[in-house]
């Protein structure tokens, strides 16, 4: 069991992250949120995938003044993200969003920060901090002299400090880059110097296949040292992705136990039936199914049932048929056509 780091716990509407809150695994919209049909029907579907958290892009006051419609219609917390224009904050507080993303060294004088400060206190609203590495200070790049995780850092603080200043502590901090190596070294000096939640990531990582690996990586090796309250997979893509390799890597340290955990063998010389198409079969049927069981898909005798042995339910494969285990002991032989259909009836019944 993994030692989490602890945080203090924010509440984000009707729902708390960090502290002993399980970690929330978020999401952005990539419609125009001016178009409230279309942001509505998205965030629907990535709610119906286990999408916690959801954060709009809000550009302009028709944005801002759409976000009171668009939180009628759906049902998860809903974060503005707004960049340099304080009066789209007050506006998107009024309008009811559970939480602002906004950096308040970046919206101008102390009379406009504490305006948005002394709003969200009123709703009891938390602010993220979020910084990356490409949107540094100029004076911060200049005393580093390039990016670097002790850069992100400061100036994550820097925006901080303005924050506690004014005795606002409902906050959460990103820091995000890249980077991956650079990534994991700016969150593991965040979480030495500040006890508010973070938000995890790795920005700008690529397309569905890319982006899947570095944040894995990334993220996963971070959750893995505790570190880490909300999570966001950033991929050039469809948001619903996000959502299935934030659950996924939440699902392999253990922190997520709800739907199928699959495993398959990478096959062999020795595999003498169509293990590939079965194990895409399987694992496609049981893409909603929402039990949590192990099913091994395996391709021979070797490593087959010692690893079915350790699943709840599963298959080993021989020459044109395969067992079926289930808590390591064979229950029946069935052809090899018949493998998946008989595979689904079984765990059926579990």
């Amino acid at each position: 069991m993994i030692n989490r780091v602890h945080t203090r716990k924010i509440r984000v509407g009707d729902i708390y992250v960090g502290g002993d809150s399980s970690i929330k695994v978020q999401s952005m919209t990539n419609t125009d949120t001016r178009d409230v049909v279309s942001t509505v029907k998205q965030i629907v579907q990535l709610e119906e995938v286990g999408c916690e958290i959801i954060r709009c892009a809000v550009p302009d006051m028709e944005a801002s003044e759409a976000l009171k419609k668009i939180i009628k219609e759906i049902h998860i917390p809903l974060v503005a993200d707004i960049h340099f224009d304080y009066r789209l904050a007050l506006k998107a507080i009024e309008n009811g969003v559970a939480a602002l993303r906004i950096n308040p060294g970046n919206i101008g004088s102390e009379d406009r920060v504490k305006a948005v400060v002394e709003a969200a206190k009123s709703k009891g609203i938390p602010i993220r901090i979020g910084v990356n590495s490409g949107s540094l200070q100029k004076d911060i790049l200049e005393k580093y002299g390039e990016v670097c995780p002790e850069a992100l850092v400061d100036s994550a603080l820097r925006h901080v400090e303005i924050l506690e200043e004014l005795n606002f502590f409902d906050i959460a901090i990103s820091a995000k880059s890249s980077d991956v190596s650079e990534m994991i070294e700016c969150y593991r000096l965040l979480s030495q110097k500040v006890d508010y939640p973070l938000h995890v990531g790795v920005t700008e990582s690529g397309t569905l296949r890319m982006g899947t690996i570095k944040s894995s990586v990334g993220i996963g090796t971070l959750l893995a040292e505790g570190i880490g309250d909300t999570i966001r997979v950033s991929l050039t893509g469809d948001p619903i992705e996000e959502i299935k390799v934030g659950k996924d890597i939440l699902k392999s340290l253990g922190y997520l136990e709800e739907g199928i955990e699959f495993i398959s063998c990478p096959t062999c010389g020795r595999t003498q039936i169509d293990l590939i198409k079965i194990a895409q079969e399987v694992e496609e049927r049981l893409g909603k199914v929402n039990k949590h069981i192990k099913v091994a898909v395996m391709g021979c005798a070797v490593n087959g049932p010692g690893e079915a042995r350790r699943a709840d339910i599963g298959i080993a494969g021989g020459n044109g048929q395969g067992l079926i285990f289930k808590k390591g002991e064979i229950i029946k032989k069935v052809k090899e056509e018949d493998l998946v259909e008989e595979l689904i009836r079984e765990i059926e019944k579990i």
